[in-house]
């Protein structure tokens, strides 16, 4: 804050410590929402090759989703800062409320893209799930950023990491079981396979389940979480009650950020490329590579986007073990657990071009997920400690970016790389590898602050 704003502020009297049972309720609805996400990562590539995308061009199917982010999370931001309305949740919970709606309706449409007669590889089938994996990623960015904003509003600087923790441990834990559904589905009997152009019912299934566990999951939080109101936040925070009324200009904001927005937006720009790689590639890097096919018509195909739903289960798992590994890290060493985290995930995506057994895969994913596991955890915590409680919901959104113009920037640089790679899957992890490599590296720029 500036000195007239800072003068005019209320006293401030800290955060209070809230109960864990609050903390886990705040967080909860995440499971949900990161089911949403998952089967969309997990299951995307597959969809759209399935339904007769070229792999050269996949680039532009997964555009679509950070472009999305990119616009909507700085707009739910800027909007819910500025909103309160205790019948319908508070300031938050209104857009978790939207935005689980419209994932739900739009979960129950992706997956039956080649489901209409529109044809194999038709233009039609392709645009539909073009728009529909758009409107998903749009319902789930609403719905998810009340979760980050939730945690910067209401938990004070101790139970931070805390509170991050419990979301990366639900993040992971619906990843998941997002990740293994279609494998699960499949052992019980539901068809792996389809006619030409057709998604499997395992995978349609999987996406029907998921949206019931959002809708539960969200329901929970929106009922059980009671957000401070403008004169408590103004108290706790110690800012006036009109400070996130006024102002809020997304560049005014960004010419203002404390330097660790920037250089953690540096270390993220490496990261997310590289996952970009992962979602887009694994299914036909892993048919590839372990299968030895590249027809995604194929029953070995099919089999290898199940496998890499156990891979991402298993990248969850090793999150959630790894997170529980660097909660126990003390504060002054975030910085070097965030780079080791980050190198041994650049092990893990350069094994995948080597490797040719699927169960040997299993280690290239836990690798993966440790690095998984640090950016789940240390960029928020490092971001919100700097930041005071005014325009805390549009510096989030705007955060955001660090992570959609990574992908953007790796789906518009596959369409030369690719070719130049020589249009093989499994060569995309090489490269992937090699960029989060920078990414740690980079992690040594980042010099902490705990205060705007």
């Amino acid at each position: 804050m500036d000195e007239q704003s800072s003068a005019a502020a209320t006293k401030k009297s800290g955060l209070p410590k809230l109960p864990a049972s609050t903390i886990w309720m705040i967080n909860f609805g995440f499971l949900g929402v990161q089911i949403a996400f998952t089967l969309q990562s997990s299951q995307m590539s597959r969809i759209f090759q399935t339904i007769g995308a070229d792999p050269n061009k996949l680039g532009w199917f997964f555009i679509l989703p950070p472009l999305a982010g990119l616009i909507v999370q700085p707009i739910i931001g800027y909007y819910s800062d500025r909103t309160w309305a205790p019948k319908l949740g508070g300031r938050r919970l209104p857009y978790l409320a939207l935005g689980t709606l419209i994932a739900i309706i739009v979960m129950c449409l992706l997956p039956n893209s080649g489901s209409f007669g529109f044809g194999y590889a038709s233009i039609t089938a392709l645009v539909f799930g073009a728009v529909t994996v758009a409107l998903l990623d749009v319902s789930s960015n609403i719905a998810m950023q009340p979760f980050k904003m939730m945690v910067g509003d209401m938990v004070n600087d101790d139970q931070k990491s805390y509170a991050y923790g419990i979301q990366s441990f639900l993040s992971n834990g619906g990843a998941v079981i997002a990740a293994i559904f279609p494998f699960i589905f499949t052992a019980f009997g539901v068809a792996n396979t389809a006619e030409k152009g057709v998604v499997p019912q395992s995978v349609v299934v999987s996406f029907y389940v998921g949206a019931a566990i959002l809708l539960l999951t969200s329901l929970l939080t929106i009922f059980k979480v009671h957000e401070y109101d403008p004169k408590t936040y103004a108290k706790y925070h110690g800012i006036t009650e009109e400070a996130n009324s006024t102002g809020g200009n997304w560049w005014s904001l960004l010419k203002k950020a404390p330097k660790v927005f920037w250089t953690v937006t540096l270390v993220q720009f490496f990261c997310w490329i590289s996952f970009q790689y992962l979602w887009t590639y694994s299914a036909g890097a892993i048919a590839s590579n372990v299968w030895n096919t590249t027809n995604a018509t194929s029953a070995g195909y099919q089999a290898a986007g199940n496998w890499y739903g156990v891979l991402a289960a298993v990248q969850s798992i090793a999150a959630v073990v790894w997170s529980y590994v660097l909660a126990k890290m003390p504060n002054n060493h975030h910085k070097l657990w965030y780079s080791i985290s980050l190198a041994l995930g650049a092990a893990g995506f350069i094994s995948v071009f080597f490797v040719h057994t699927q169960y040997i895969l299993i280690l290239s994913f836990t690798l993966v997920g440790m690095a998984w596991a640090s950016m789940n955890t240390y960029p928020l915590t490092m971001v919100t400690n700097a930041l005071s409680g005014e325009h805390m919901g549009t510096y989030l959104g705007l955060f955001n970016g660090s992570i959609c113009l990574p992908q953007i920037v790796a789906s518009l640089a596959s369409f030369g790389l690719f070719p130049m790679l020589g249009n093989a899957q499994p060569n995309m992890f090489l490269l992937a590898g090699v960029i989060m490599a920078l990414g740690a590296a980079s992690v040594g720029f980042i010099k902490e602050t705990y205060k705007a």
